[in-house]
């Protein structure tokens, strides 16, 4: 379970975040990590591979979505910052007791192409639990 974070540490890696490009920064204990997948690759890929990095850690991201928090959340994630999150995604963080701090809530994420919903979104639009998400989410992975 990651140290408690005071509000300058929170803030050092949300600037990290935007500073360095990272999709994501993660921290647990005193190990901090920066990730520049795009999309839910690399939660996916840490749940499966390096769950305890996940597990108790403190999350700044650049946008959450549903599916995004569904793996945060499967993978133990205490806290997140987002600078954009969807409603969805703000529920499901609520039911399970997850602190989220967020600068703009949107009704869903859009594609990078702006042409309609974000497909990760859209397969999760129906789950009602963040484990619901897990199977529709591996088989996107899979499918890219």
């Amino acid at each position: 379970m990651a140290a408690y974070l005071t509000d300058a540490e929170r803030k050092r890696l949300i600037d990290r975040l935007h500073a360095e490009g990272c999709s994501c920064v993660i921290r647990n204990g005193a190990q901090t990590r920066l990730f520049h997948e795009r999309g839910v690759k690399d939660l996916y890929r840490l749940l499966n591979e390096e769950p305890a990095l996940l597990d108790g850690a403190f999350v700044a991201d650049k946008v959450v979505g549903k599916g995004a928090a569904a793996l945060m959340i499967a993978g133990g994630v205490r806290e997140v910052y987002a600078d954009v999150i969807s409603t969805p995604a703000l529920e499901l963080f609520t039911a399970r007791g997850v602190r989220v701090v967020h600068t703009q809530e949107v009704p869903h994420i859009i594609n990078r192409s702006h042409t309609g919903l974000c497909p990760v979104e859209t397969l999760c639009r129906d789950c009602r639990t963040a484990e619901e998400c897990l199977e529709p989410i591996r088989e996107f992975i899979e499918r890219c």
